[in-house]
């Protein structure tokens, strides 16, 4: 039977800034953000923990321009991804490692009052036949 290996990242969270966007010497798009994901549990003393981590998004192309136009500091999204991890020397010498989640899929889970306004008026746009 033939090895299959499989990298794939699935997480629900919130988003910790706003997505920027550039463009790569190439002319890909390019942006990046960060996203939080909370653990809660409860210890044996009956105390309640939470964790945060933060987890490092790289979009490219049309899903970069996707999640610059349309999600915002404090969102929650769905997001499907591999993982990368790159190291770089920086110039004192030292050796860097940096893990991101490339993203394959991009849902936006929450809704903002923007949001609804906006489905709102195109609505009734529509509705009135404009």
């Amino acid at each position: 039977m033939a090895q299959r290996d499989l990298n794939k990242v699935i997480l629900i969270g919130n988003i910790g800034r706003d997505p920027d966007l550039r463009q790569t010497d190439k002319g890909n798009a390019l942006s990046t953000f960060s996203l939080a994901t909370n653990s809660t549990w409860v210890d044996r003393e009956g105390v309640r923990n939470e964790k945060t981590e933060w987890h490092n998004i790289v979009a490219w192309n049309r899903l970069a321009e996707i999640c610059h136009q349309i999600i915002r500091k404090g969102d929650q999204i769905y997001i499907e991804g591999r993982l990368r991890t790159r190291s770089w020397n920086a110039e004192s010498g030292e050796t860097y490692h940096k893990t991101e989640i490339i993203a394959e899929q991009m849902i936006k889970l929450s809704r903002r009052a923007a949001d609804v306004e906006v489905e709102a008026s195109s609505g009734q746009a529509a509705a009135n036949g404009q």
